[in-house]
């Protein structure tokens, strides 16, 4: 049982049902699509089919940075209670929540000298984010102190990797991050790319195959070669297209032998979206997955890690998470 409340944002992606169930408190961010405007303060719901038609329909989006007076009051609703947080912030390289969040426990904390906020930049997105979540939980779950907690999200943090595939090059186009001679020429022959976004930044492509389902085969054969014989669970993220979730799923039990039950698909909100879209493609530079080296019979050997987390969408990006031993 956890001895003090852990909590994120709704950029975590992760179904309001494990939210429940886990104990998970979630700071519930806001934005608009069109001149719709829902999340945060509004009090306004959105479905997400809406929204990703509404995309398609041209009405552009954008997300409602937490403000430092709201950062207080979610955690401070806590506080009142006696209660200390561990905060799980969204990617600093993406937007300010972080830093808000920061400044909010500074200031709770000279309000409340016997309790304790810490606030960890998780340096991930979506379900990567979510993925991160879930496994500080169950850190907490096994009844380790806020403290002990805190270095463990520390530690591991740094251990995702940020995959992904894509439909088409237009997207990276728009993006700047391929020349639009590419991208004309990548669509006409039905490129797909798999790609990965290193620490600084940079695209690098890993693989480009035909066809769309041959990319999602292509990415499930790329988990399956860094990860041999493992147990964790496994978080598939889409950008509307469910059932491209679902058969990579499929393709994760019967390739690696993940059972389905520890399976999670949840979609990318509408909150996530945009805030990827207008990060160019950079919100993994701040995560890569680092082979470790440690001693083993007197050499050094470089390690890998066992989680993962799958982020597939169809123009946006996506990503695993691998995990300490």
């Amino acid at each position: 049982m956890k001895k003090f409340v852990l909590s994120t944002e709704s950029t975590s992606d992760l179904p309001l049902s494990y939210l429940t169930e886990n104990n998970v408190a979630c700071y519930e961010m806001g934005g608009m699509v069109g001149d719709f405007e829902f999340g945060g303060t509004s009090g306004n719901s959105l479905d997400i089919k809406d929204f990703f038609n509404r995309m398609r329909d041209g009405e552009k989006t954008m997300t409602t940075q937490v403000n430092l007076a709201e950062a207080e009051r979610f955690l401070e609703s806590f506080l009142k209670q006696g209660k200390d947080v561990l905060h799980l912030a969204f990617s600093s390289a993406l937007s300010g929540t972080y830093n808000n969040f920061v400044a909010a426990a500074e200031t709770l904390g000279k309000k409340y000298p016997n309790n304790k906020v810490l606030v960890v930049d998780s340096r991930a997105a979506s379900l990567g984010e979510g993925l991160f979540v879930h496994f500080v939980n169950k850190k907490a779950e096994e009844g380790v102190s806020i403290d002990e907690a805190y270095e463990y999200a520390l530690s591991i943090r740094d251990d995702i990797c940020h995959y992904f595939v894509v439909d088409d090059l237009e997207y990276l186009y728009r993006g700047g991050r391929v020349k639009k001679s590419t991208a004309v020429l990548g669509t006409l022959l039905r490129i797909k790319p798999v790609l990965h976004v290193d620490l600084e930044g940079r695209l690098i492509p890993l693989k480009k195959v035909m066809t769309r389902r041959k990319s999602l085969n292509a990415l499930v054969d790329y988990m399956q070669t860094k990860y041999d014989g493992w147990s964790d669970d496994v978080f598939i993220s889409h950008g509307d297209c469910r059932e491209e979730a679902e058969y990579v799923a499929r393709l994760v039990t019967e390739k690696i032998g993940v059972p389905g039950e520890k399976i999670l698909i949840n979609h990318l909100g509408p909150v996530t979206v945009p805030i990827l879209g207008r990060a160019r493609w950079r919100f993994s530079s701040t995560a890569e997955a680092k082979g470790k080296t440690k001693k083993i019979d007197g050499q050094n050997k470089r390690r890998f890690q066992t989680k993962a987390s799958f982020l597939l969408a169809q123009r946006y990006s996506g990503f695993f998470r691998c995990g300490g031993l």
